[in-house]
């Protein structure tokens, strides 16, 4: 057991509320594994689920840096790993000229190639300093070539610089991966790390939620918020609502001084809940109204 892991899945489970982070039993399980094991965690789900939350939780009360690479079409290793300073290098040539001090060209190239030039982006800079959280964030947005840059990190610990050598991890960092699965990832990368997919709450789950995020909205408003996005949640909707839009929904309620739902706030504020046109068009009116009755219902 590395220092400063929990020590049992109840104790990362605290370790998680202790952030504001309310964890089912599996996901702290699937959770304290990867840390005790040294395993990357890979979760996946919908947007909006907490997964990258979760990394943000653990750098704070392991406590932890947090390195984040924010993945996208388009990334590559200069972007993620490391990039030579083509600049520095360059100046360094011209002065070792002007003075005189310039060696053959072999000497010169590995003089040029030295770790002061280099540059290092999130997947090195993980790797280096103190104990890290490296949180990739969205992979499934990246090209699928990217993943090949990362089986030599999630396996060993480490950056192979062809110029420069191998850069170990003196301490492996805590590594999160996520995913909002709009493509699939490789088994290559599945294989390397723990999985859970990161799911919709229950509501009580979802109150419980709510009660440490927001804790200024009233109660019965909160059950009500909760009893409604869980029932939208199985309707027919492009982008279906996650936690963090039924938690700004609730604070934006409370802020119009909002006791309990009524239809015409619900139908004014469905632009914090919902982010697409066609899905607002959709529930306003009738289908709002009707929902607000089953959730006062069901409270």
């Amino acid at each position: 057991m590395s220092a400063g892991l929990p020590e049992s899945v109840e104790a990362t489970q605290r370790l998680l509320a202790a952030g504001g982070y309310v964890a089912d039993r599996a996901l702290a399980t699937t959770v304290h594994l990867s840390l005790v094991m040294g395993r990357p965690l890979f979760l996946e789900g919908e947007p909006g689920t907490g997964k990258t939350e979760i990394a943000k939780v653990l750098a704070a009360q392991l406590p932890r840096r947090l390195v984040r690479l924010q993945c996208y079409d388009g990334l590559d290793l200069s972007a993620a790993a490391y990039e030579w300073n083509h600049a520095q290098q360059l100046m360094a040539i011209r002065l070792a000229e002007a003075s005189g001090s310039a060696q053959d060209r072999a000497s010169l190239e590995r003089g040029i190639y030295d770790r002061r030039f280099l540059q290092e982006r999130p997947l090195l800079q993980a790797l280096t300093g103190d104990p890290a959280v490296l949180l990739i964030d969205e992979l499934d947005r990246a090209d699928e070539p990217f993943e090949a840059f990362l089986l030599e990190i999630l396996a060993d610990f480490q950056v192979t610089v062809p110029e420069l050598g191998t850069i170990r991890a003196v301490t492996p960092p805590v590594v999160v991966i996520t995913s909002n699965r709009t493509r699939e990832v490789h088994d290559a990368i599945r294989r390397r790390c723990l999985y859970h997919w990161v799911d919709y709450p229950d509501a009580a789950r979802e109150r419980a939620i709510l009660k440490i995020r927001a804790p200024g909205v009233p109660e019965r408003l909160s059950a009500e918020v909760v009893a409604f996005v869980q029932k939208l949640r199985s309707g027919d909707f492009f982008k279906l609502p996650g936690v963090a839009e039924t938690i700004d929904w609730a604070a934006a309620l409370a802020a119009l001084d909002a006791q309990e739902l009524e239809p015409a706030t619900v139908d004014e504020t469905l632009g914090v809940l919902l982010k697409y046109q066609d899905d607002i068009a959709k529930l306003r009116g009738a289908e709002a109204a009707k929902l607000v009755a089953e959730a006062k219902a069901a409270t």
